[in-house]
């Protein structure tokens, strides 16, 4: 059964400029997985504003805001990109689905949480 959906759009451009005025901003919103994967990329900025569309969407499926760490987008062997959510046993869910895109100017996700 699906629980809730969300999606969000975000300018690859916002990322960067924020990345560039608050230092801190990469530890406060990333895992350390997320900025190395990110890092490790040719464009930077557009990789960590698909993850943090995806964190948007994940909160906007869940109804609520958590700590913007506990959840992360890693890749499978295959490159297919997950949600890794801690203690995502308490939140009401089961199984989160998540696709990705990004353009030059644009990153977007889409977020559906299940529950058996």
């Amino acid at each position: 059964m699906i629980v809730g959906i969300g999606i969000d759009l975000i300018e690859v451009d916002r990322v960067k400029k924020t990345m560039g005025q608050h230092p801190r901003f990469l530890d406060r919103v990333f895992t350390p997985e997320e900025v190395r994967y990110s890092q490790g990329k040719r464009n930077a900025a557009q990789h960590l504003a698909a993850r943090f569309a995806a964190k948007e969407a994940f909160f906007k499926a869940l109804g609520r805001r958590i700590a913007w760490v506990e959840v992360g987008v890693v890749n499978l062997p295959s490159g297919q990109p997950v949600l890794e959510v801690r203690s995502a046993e308490n939140l009401g869910f089961s199984r989160a689905h998540l696709s990705l895109t990004h353009l030059r100017a644009y990153a977007q996700a889409l977020v559906v949480l299940e529950k058996d």
